[in-house]
C-alpha cells in the first residue's frame, strides 16, 4: 500500500489550504465592495457639493476670508446765512464687531469683557449681533465716541477680543453747544422702527440719521452716500489685500436763514427763562433767530448717551419741546387782528372813539380791563397804545364773533405756518361754535367772543405765528411764509396779500408806533435804536403765573426785522418782562452789540 498517496493523513493539508484560499477571496470581495460603496458615496457627495451647493460653499469660504468694511459718509455741514458752521463733523472712535469671526458660543465668552470696557449693557451688544446675524461678514458698530482710555484698554486686551475692531469715524459736532438746538435738532443711530421704514431708501443697520429739527427735515441733502472696502484677511484678521473700494460721498451742505449773531443775542436775552424768541425778516419770512428754553446740547446724541445724562435731561421741564412752535394764548398782541377785523367789517370807522370802563358785563360776567380802571375815551390808536381791554371787548361784540374768527384764520392762526421743521410745529387753535360743541358740548357765548378779542379764552397761537402776524402791518399787508432754508428768491414767492385796506394798515401802524412812544412799550423807546413799533401782551394762565409777550418791528418806516419774545409763566407784564428781551435783540441787529447776560425787567407801566 502506498501510504504516501492514499493515507487520509496525507490528504489533510491540501483540504485545509483550499478552505483558507476561499476565505481570502471572500474577504477581498467584501473589502472591494465596501471600498466601492465608500468611493461612490464620497464621489456622490463631492458631486452634490460641487454641482448643487458649490456656490453656497464658495460663499462661505469667502466669508471666512473676505471682510466688508463699510465707510459711513460725512454729513453735510449746516451753515448760517453768512456761511458760519452751526453743525459740522469731528473725528471720533467707534467699536465694530465682525460677527462671522466667532461662533455664537465664542461671542458669549467675549461680550462680558467688552461690555465692561465700553461701560454699556452686554445685552445691547448682543442684540446688535443678533440683529446683524452671526454669519454676517459686515462689520457692525456697537459703540461710538470712545474715550482715549477706552481705546487704550481695547488695544491692551485685543488678544482676548477676537473680532473686535476700533476704527476712526466722523461724528456730528455742534460747536456752539445748545445754541439753536431746537432749530438744528440732533442725529442718532436708527431705531428698529426707523430701519424698517427706511430700508427701501438705502439705509442699513447702524446708520445715523437726523432725529429732529433741520437735521431731520433736510436728511436727504445732508446724509451723503455710503462707501466701503472689500478686503481679504488671514486667520488672525490681518488685511492681506484690498479687493475693491468705493469712496463714500459726503452729504451736501445746507445753508440756513439763521444769523449766528442774532441767534446768540436772542439766546442771551431769554437767558434761563422758559419761553421763546423769534426774529424774522417781515419782507420774506426768513427766520433770523429761533430760541426755545429750556434747551439741550445736541452733542450728547452724537455718541452714546449715558443713563445719567438722559435722566438729567428728563429732569428738565420738557427740553425737547420747541416753544417757538407751540400754542399759547397770544394775549393783547392779538389786538392787531381785532383792530383789522373791526375796521374791515365796516361796523367801525378808522376814527371811531369809544368810552372805556373798569369792566364790561356780558352774560352776567364782569370782564375787567387790565388796569381795573379804564382809560376814558379812546380811538383805535390810543386803545392799541394803552392796550385797553374794554375798548376791544366792545368792537368784538359790535362786529360779531364770525368776523373775528374769519380774520384770525386769514392771519394764519389755527394752521401750521409751513416752516420746514413742521414735524415739531403745532397748528394752534382758532375756536368756533363747531369746535366748542364737539369738545365741550356747549354753545358759543358772547363771552367767548369777548375773551378772544384780547387773545385769551380758547385761542392758541405760537410765537412764530405771532411773528407772522406782526409782519402784516410791517410789510404792508402780506402774510409771509416763514422759512429756514436760505435762498435768493424774490420776496413775493414767500408771501400772499390779505387785501387789507390802506386806511386799516395806517391805523395799525400808527397805533403800534404809539405803543413805543407813549404806551406800554416804552422800554424800547431808547436813543440807540431807530424808530420801532410794537405791542405788549400779558396772558393769564391760572393757577400758574401769567405769560409775558412783546412783539416789535423796525425801522418803523421801512421794517427789516420782526422780533417776538415770549416768557412762559414768568409773571409780570409783557412791557416789563418781554420788551427788554426784544430790545436786546434789536440792539444787536442795528448796532452789532452783544449783551453779556439775560435781559432785566424794565420799570415801566405795562400790559
Amino acid at each position: 500500500m502506498n501510504l504516501t498517496q492514499n493515507s487520509p493523513l496525507s490528504q489533510q493539508p491540501k483540504q485545509s489550504s483550499a478552505r483558507t484560499v476561499g476565505r481570502h477571496y471572500q474577504s477581498l470581495f467584501v473589502m472591494l465592495a465596501v471600498t466601492l460603496v465608500m468611493v461612490g458615496g464620497i464621489s456622490t457627495r463631492l458631486a452634490y457639493l460641487q454641482l448643487f451647493q458649490g456656490e453656497r460653499n464658495r460663499q462661505l469660504a469667502d466669508n471666512n476670508r473676505v471682510r466688508l468694511i463699510p465707510r459711513q459718509p460725512e454729513r453735510g455741514n449746516i451753515l448760517d446765512r453768512k456761511g458760519r458752521i452751526l453743525a459740522g463733523n469731528r473725528l471720533s472712535y467707534a467699536v465694530f464687531l465682525w460677527p462671522i469671526s466667532n461662533s455664537r458660543q465664542e461671542w458669549q465668552q467675549i461680550l462680558p469683557r467688552l461690555a465692561k470696557l465700553l461701560n454699556i449693557p452686554r445685552q445691547n451688544i448682543e442684540d446688535r449681533l443678533e440683529q446683524a446675524g452671526y454669519s454676517s461678514p459686515v462689520l457692525v458698530r456697537v459703540a461710538r465716541g470712545l474715550s482715549p482710555a477706552q481705546v487704550t484698554a481695547l488695544a491692551e486686551f485685543s488678544q482676548e477680543l477676537k473680532g473686535v475692531q476700533v476704527q476712526a469715524e466722523a461724528v456730528r459736532n455742534y460747536p456752539y453747544g445748545d445754541l439753536a438746538a431746537h432749530v438744528l435738532g440732533y442725529t442718532g443711530e436708527m431705531t428698529d422702527e426707523d430701519l424698517k421704514a427706511k430700508q427701501n431708501e438705502g439705509y442699513r443697520l447702524g446708520d445715523v440719521i437726523g432725529q429732529m429739527g433741520v437735521e431731520a427735515a433736510f436728511e436727504k441733502q445732508l446724509r451723503g452716500e455710503w462707501g466701503g472696502q472689500q478686503v481679504e484677511v488671514d486667520g488672525a484678521g490681518r488685511v492681506l489685500r484690498i479687493l475693491g473700494e468705493k469712496q463714500a460721498r459726503a452729504g451736501n451742505d445746507v445753508q440756513l436763514t439763521i444769523d449766528l449773531d442774532i441767534q446768540r443775542a436772542a439766546e442771551r436775552a431769554l437767558g434761563n427763562r422758559k419761553g421763546a424768541i423769534v426774529a424774522m425778516d417781515p419782507r420774506n419770512g426768513a427766520v433770523l433767530a429761533m430760541v426755545s428754553r429750556p434747551a439741550f446740547d445736541p452733542n450728547l446724541f452724537s455718541t452714546y448717551i449715558t443713563d445719567a445724562q438722559w435722566q438729567q435731561l428728563q429732569s428738565e421741564e420738557f427740553p425737547f419741546v420747541n416753544r417757538a412752535l407751540q400754542g399759547y394764548p397770544p394775549a393783547s398782541t392779538f389786538k392787531i387782528v381785532t383792530t383789522t377785523a373791526a375796521i374791515e367789517s365796516g361796523k367801525y370807522s378808522p376814527d371811531t372813539v369809544l368810552s372805556t370802563f373798569p369792566y364790561l358785563e356780558v352774560g352776567g360776567i364782569q370782564f375787567w380791563d387790565w388796569n381795573r380802571a379804564g382809560f376814558g375815551p379812546l380811538d383805535f390808536r390810543g386803545a392799541m397804545a394803552w392796550s385797553s381791554d374794554t375798548f376791544f371787548y366792545q368792537t368784538a361784540l359790535g362786529m360779531g364773533g364770525n368776523n373775528l374768527i374769519q380774520w384770525t384764520r386769514r392771519y394764519g392762526f389755527g394752521q401750521k405756518t409751513g416752516i420746514e421743521i413742521a414735524k415739531e410745529e403745532a397748528a394752534g387753535l382758532v375756536p368756533d361754535e363747531t369746535w366748542k360743541q364737539a369738545e365741550l358740548k356747549e354753545p358759543w357765548y358772547a363771552g367767548d367772543t369777548v375773551n378772544m378779542s384780547i387773545g385769551q379764552g380758547y385761542l392758541q397761537s405760537s410765537p412764530l405765528q405771532v411773528a407772522v402776524m406782526f409782519a402784516v402791518p410791517a410789510n404792508g399787508g402780506y402774510r409771509v411764509h416763514p422759512h429756514l432754508l436760505y435762498d435768493n428768491e424774490d420776496a413775493k414767492n414767500w408771501r400772499e396779500t390779505l387785501n387789507i385796506s390802506d386806511v386799516t394798515l395806517d391805523v395799525l401802524k400808527e397805533g403800534l408806533r404809539m405803543v413805543i412812544t407813549g404806551g406800554t412799550g416804552q422800554a424800547i423807546n431808547v436813543p440807540n435804536l431807530p424808530p420801532i413799533s410794537g405791542k405788549s401782551g400779558t396772558a393769564e394762565d391760572p393757577p400758574r403765573r401769567s405769560h409775558a409777550w412783546f412783539g416789535a418791528y423796525g425801522p418803523t418806516n421801512k421794517p427789516e426785522i420782526v422780533v417776538v419774545a415770549f416768557a412762559e409763566n414768568s409773571g409780570g407784564g409783557g412791557g416789563k418782562v418781554a420788551a427788554p428781551m426784544v430790545r436786546q435783540v434789536l440792539e444787536t441787529y442795528f448796532n452789532g452789540t452783544q449783551a453779556t447776560g439775560a435781559a432785566e425787567p424794565a420799570d415801566v407801566t405795562s400790559d
